[in-house]
């Protein structure tokens, strides 16, 4: 059950940042940040007073969080829509660079968000994090808010203002030409995808009930890199895949770090053994597929009609 629910939520964050990074061709490395927001505001506001209290023993909650205490459903949409405003706030001068000034400016802003959950005692705990948070996260919401998140952005792409958005990935001096007012573009997609980072980052913190600022460090926002990669930038069914993929295979990759027994040979545990075995695995998509494992291409009725007519044909011969 808990690894169903880690795959829909790395689902949401996944199809999230394709949004950007596939669909808008912006090299976006700061969805950490975003989610770190979700996660402390939904947080806080689904935690008690009597919680809160035991929770800040060094410093005092500021007020009114302090007392402060709302429903999961709209602490979980309050998480969104913090995240959704400080996108809006650093979008203005994020979208000002591109290329590889977009990804360090973007870097930075998610280092600047965990040092300060780090520092603000009053308002994250700290280095402490919060405890003791409620399990929230089942699978009517994780799966639920993963088909929303997937329906929407698949119906926005579809769109005259998603094939904007390929436009300017495509050629952003053409489509300014065309008329297509990119700034405006490219913000309201930040904005969107900042959203259900919040979102993405609610459900996470009421899923393992413990969060700190380690959590969300720059190697979450590489997680999600390779998984969109992995999938084939722009393509929302692979990003679908590639997050159920890497999802599950990170917990069943745990037996090479755990010491085993083979053929009467001892062979010590190698910590760390995953990461090595998922970078041989990146590498190889690098070299055998250019625009990972699906491209472009998307999941239609119309291609499983196809498929399942020739799985017909095959068996029927």
């Amino acid at each position: 059950m808990r690894l169903l629910n880690n795959v829909a939520v790395f689902i949401t964050l996944a199809v999230s940042y394709n949004l950007i990074n596939g669909v808008c061709g912006q090299f976006h490395l700061g969805p950490n940040a975003f989610i770190t927001l979700g996660a402390y505001t939904a947080a806080l506001l689904t935690m008690a007073p009597a919680e809160k209290a035991v929770n800040f023993l060094i410093t005092p909650l500021y007020w009114p969080l302090s007392q402060l205490s709302l429903p999961f459903p709209l602490a979980l949409l309050a998480g969104g829509l913090v995240a959704a405003l400080f996108g809006f706030l650093t979008g203005f001068p994020v979208f000002r660079v591109r290329g590889d000034y977009l990804a360090i400016v973007t870097l930075g802003f998610g280092e600047v968000v965990r040092v300060l959950a780090n520092n603000l005692q009053g308002l994250t705990n700290g280095p402490l994090g919060l405890k003791g948070l409620h399990p929230y996260t089942n699978l009517w919401w994780s799966w639920g808010v993963a088909v929303a998140a997937v329906a929407f952005i698949a119906a926005l792409v579809r769109s005259d203002y998603g094939r904007a958005l390929k436009a300017i990935r495509d050629d952003e001096t053409a489509a300014r030409a065309m008329g297509v007012d990119t700034f405006r573009h490219l913000l309201l997609a930040y904005i969107l995808s900042a959203f259900f980072f919040g979102v993405g980052g609610g459900l996470l913190a009421h899923l393992i009930t413990t969060i700190s600022p380690s959590l969300f460090t720059f190697f979450l926002t590489f997680n999600l890199l390779i998984i969109i990669v992995v999938g084939g930038l722009g393509s929302i069914t692979g990003a679908v895949v590639s997050a159920a993929f890497f999802t599950l295979a990170g917990e069943w990759l745990r037996v090479v770090e755990e010491p085993q027994v083979l053929l009467g040979l001892h062979i010590p545990g190698i910590p760390g053994m995953r990461m090595v075995i998922f970078s041989l695995l990146l590498l190889l998509v690098i070299i055998y597929f250019r625009r990972g494992l699906l491209g472009g291409r998307e999941f239609t009725w119309e291609s499983f009609k196809r498929l399942l007519g020739r799985f017909r044909n095959y068996h029927a011969s």
